[in-house]
């Protein structure tokens, strides 16, 4: 047994850091076609519901469905060695094959990389069967190489990157960041969700000078996201349209996230529950565990009650089955019915932040030049960004949201009579 990091408050899930035994063959260099050695761990099915389910639901997967014919074209640095631990990218494709090796290869190379892309798991395959490929896929090379949770990113092409987006929004503590190309990824909706993708994650959107998804990343998700504090950056690639860039610019986008680094160990020593160490593989309970413990902790000081209870909540929900969950309903019950609720007040406050950056997202996007269909969308665009606008104004309690409610209001008016 081995904790990297002793918290108190986690002494009740020890058997979070249990180590599995790793695969006696280890692939250095690249090799299409490694076969999946079994089941992934974790926990796939939140990532396409709002609850951790301890079984699957017969419909969500092929009857046939096996993880261990799934199949992923794999490199790892010839100087690998085992006593320390290397960054992941995983590459998801937008067609059925894998991708996107030829453009990270030199940045791999460089920087000690372990490189990995699925096969079939392209955008004619349903979500919940694509996510699970994804994920068979990453466990698959966490049980067999020493991986770091704060420098494993996904990354994919268009609706590959989609994909990329969603699992990291939705398994944060998995991942130290993500790389769409030339697309996004929908956030998660529940807010202790969003407050961990601010706190953890390291979002670098890439697209094309022509891309027609341009007007997504550089200006509707960036403003989203850089209004909520995510950390997040743009690259607009000249002479690139709809395509992955070349090296270069992709070996400034791992530069950058890894320029992440610091903050993200900082706040795992801080919070042991941030991350999933590369050779653990927390059961349901292990997991529910450690995040109703973090919460607990973060109740502790006046400054992180706000997210504490978030989280409870969210423990609440995502394992109401466990005893874990039961006690977050608990704590989030008994919060509820104090007299005074500070905590109230800050969750408005994130809340308008949130609308304020998806109004100005919407706006940006409405207003800027939009190809092919996406021309068709520009009004409801509009509408939807004047009626966040709106709230906001009506609200009146957010001066930023309201000065800039009050500036773009006419402008989304004016729009809508085009």
């Amino acid at each position: 047994m081995r904790v990297r990091v002793v918290v108190p408050v986690l002494a009740l899930v020890a058997g979070l850091f249990l180590i599995p035994a790793r695969s006696a063959q280890q692939v250095k260099g690249f090799q299409a076609k490694v076969k999946v050695g079994g089941p992934t761990r974790i926990d796939w099915t939140f990532a396409v519901a709002n609850k951790s389910l301890d079984k699957t639901p017969a419909n969500w997967l092929p009857g046939d469905y096996d993880s261990a014919k799934q199949q992923y074209d794999l490199f790892v640095p010839p100087t690998y060695n085992a006593k320390q631990s290397y960054p992941v990218v995983v590459f998801i494709n937008a067609g059925d094959g894998p991708a996107g090796w030829p453009q990270w290869e030199p940045a791999c190379k460089q920087h000690g990389i372990i490189f990995a892309s699925p096969y079939g798991a392209g955008n004619n395959v349903d979500l919940k069967k694509r996510v699970r490929i994804v994920l068979d896929v990453l466990d698959d090379i966490r049980r067999n190489y020493n991986t770091d949770p704060d420098r494993t990113y996904t990354s994919g092409f268009s609706g590959g990157g989609r994909i990329a987006g969603h699992i990291a929004f939705s398994l944060p503590e998995y991942f130290g960041g993500t790389v769409p190309v030339c697309a996004t990824g929908d956030f998660r909706d529940e807010t202790w969700m969003q407050h961990r993708m601010i706190d953890r994650l390291s979002v670098a959107l890439v697209t094309g000078e022509s891309d027609f998804n341009r007007g997504e990343c550089e200006r509707y998700k960036t403003l989203w996201m850089t209004e909520l504090g995510v950390r997040t950056k743009v690259w607009v690639v000249p002479k690139l349209g709809h395509g992955v860039p070349g090296g270069a610019t992709l070996g400034e986008v791992f530069a950058w996230l890894e320029e992440g680094l610091p903050k993200r160990r900082e706040l795992a020593k801080k919070y042991p529950a941030m991350h999933v160490l590369g050779d653990t593989a927390p059961s349901r309970a292990d997991l529910a565990g450690a995040i109703l413990a973090e919460g607990k902790q973060r109740l502790q000081a006046k400054e992180t009650v706000y997210p504490g209870l978030m989280m409870l909540l969210g423990c609440a929900i995502r394992w109401g089955d466990l005893p874990a969950g039961a006690e977050a309903a608990k704590l989030v019950k008994e919060y509820d019915a104090k007299t005074e609720k500070p905590w109230d007040e800050e969750h408005n406050d994130f809340e308008r932040r949130n609308a304020l950056g998806r109004a100005r997202g919407l706006d940006a996007y409405a207003s800027g030049p939009l190809a092919g269909e996406y021309a068709k969308q520009r009004p409801a665009m509009a509408k939807a960004a004047l009626e966040l606008y709106g709230r906001l104004l009506q609200d009146g309690k957010y001066a930023k949201g309201v000065e800039e409610a009050k500036k773009r209001i006419p402008e989304m008016e004016k729009l809508l009579k085009q």
